[in-house]
């Protein structure tokens, strides 16, 4: 299976597509067909659907949620954002706030973030360890974060061996169009509140975040959960092969609606 790569990923491709208006239209096909078998899930009740969305800042994770996912049934959809850990988070092992958020049968979880930022970001920032309570002879270990991802490989394994559907998305995107982004933010009063000065001191890191990605995509891309990595510069692309992932992997689950047992039931 071969692993995505960031390098050899152009974030301004469009695809097969030149015309943002046919895109747009098959997008809305796909999501039909999307909609139609998360709500077969829901009915089938054995598999479940996670999806986790990563990305640098302004690279789309809250757009795809609204845009993808706006027209399906909120009964079976739950959508979590994973900001800084809390106190009791941060008391107990890296993956114990997002374990407690998977979808049980029939339901689909979106994480906007996850466990990967504690093999980026934290990466990036050991010193957001500090607050992890972690000994010292651990975090000494060269291979702290080689083992974190080794975690995570199981920890997905077992999920998947529930009924678990794994897409990991990594929101692909050029650093001069997070400069436009962050840009609009601060030029339009309606988006001023997305505006966080974090951002441009993230910038700085920019190199070490995409060296980053590479190594997470490369440690933890497997067959039962995949990383697809999504040119994002173009939010309408961004859209469609979001959802042509998304509608492929449903498709090939084996799923129908109950039926009922005895059909003699009379209602009076």
């Amino acid at each position: 299976m071969k692993t995505p790569s960031l390098k050899k990923i152009d974030p301004s491709s469009s695809g097969k597509f030149k015309d943002r208006e046919l895109a747009e239209l098959e997008t809305k096909k796909l999501l039909k067909k999307m909609y139609d078998r998360l709500y077969l899930m829901f009915a089938h009740n054995k598999f479940s659907l996670l999806i986790i969305l990563q990305g640098i800042d302004t690279s789309g994770k809250d757009g795809t949620v609204r845009n993808i996912f706006s027209g399906s049934n909120p009964q079976g959809v739950r959508v979590h954002s994973f900001k800084n850990p809390s106190e009791e988070e941060l008391r107990h092992d890296f993956l114990w706030r997002c374990h407690e958020k998977m979808p049980e049968s029939g339901f689909t979880v979106i994480f906007n973030r996850s466990y990967y930022e504690e093999v980026t970001t934290v990466k990036i920032h050991p010193e957001y360890l500090d607050d992890q309570r972690i000994p010292d002879e651990l975090l000494k270990d060269k291979k702290f974060f080689e083992k974190r991802m080794e975690r995570i490989n199981e920890f997905e394994k077992m999920l998947s061996q529930r009924g678990t559907v794994i897409l990991k998305f990594l929101l692909h995107i050029s650093k001069d169009e997070q400069k436009q982004r962050i840009e609009e933010r601060l030029k339009d009063p309606s988006k001023n509140w997305k505006f966080s000065p974090k951002d441009i001191e993230e910038r700085k890191h920019w190199n070490h975040y995409m060296t980053a990605f590479d190594e997470m995509i490369e440690a933890t891309h497997t067959k039962h959960a995949p990383w697809h990595v999504i040119p994002s510069d173009k939010k309408w692309y961004r859209d469609y092969l979001t959802a042509k992932v998304i509608e492929e992997a449903l498709k090939g689950l084996e799923m129908e609606f109950p039926k009922v047992k005895n059909r003699k039931i009379k209602v009076d």
